[in-house]
């Protein structure tokens, strides 16, 4: 069990990577209409975090993996470029046309819909967590935002 002051520093800390989401989205659409395409907008983006994680690397002076621990990974724990790519370029033809509320509350009403069936099933890996009637509310709540936010 978390303590106040843990809950609190992680929710911090999730209202930071909201933060962060939004932020990317907006800047991604913007270097999409600058450069006039959203692949090398989507390219430029990932250049930039590969630089960021690059520099960490170097500062926290982590070594790189052995073939054992490559090799002891799964297959679909390789797919996060590709679902990155998927989300950004997503983001980049939602934001200007459905605006960054809206293309927000669909992105997170996704995430939601799919993290509840991932942990009710444990798929990945994932702890399953079955879905209750009070997970059902929630994301029927969360489906309801978003048409509100629309509006």
């Amino acid at each position: 069990m978390l303590s106040t002051v843990q809950w609190l520093a992680l929710a911090g800390l999730g209202l930071l990577a909201g933060l962060s989401f939004v932020m990317q989205q907006i800047v991604n659409t913007n270097l999409k209409s600058g450069l006039t395409s959203p692949l090398w907008a989507a390219f430029v983006s990932y250049a930039g975090g590969t630089l960021v994680v690059a520099l960490l690397l170097l500062a926290t002076q982590q070594g790189i993996p052995s073939r054992q621990a490559i090799a002891g990974t799964s297959w679909p724990s390789w797919l996060g470029g590709a679902f990155g790519v998927i989300y950004v370029l997503s983001s980049i033809a939602l934001l200007p046309r459905m605006g960054a509320a809206t293309s927000i509350a669909l992105i997170v009403a996704g995430e939601m819909l799919t993290s509840v069936t991932f942990d009710h099933f444990g798929l990945l890996g994932m702890t399953k967590h079955p879905v209750g009637a009070i997970r059902v509310v929630g994301a029927v709540l969360l489906l309801a935002g978003v048409v509100l936010i629309r509006k």
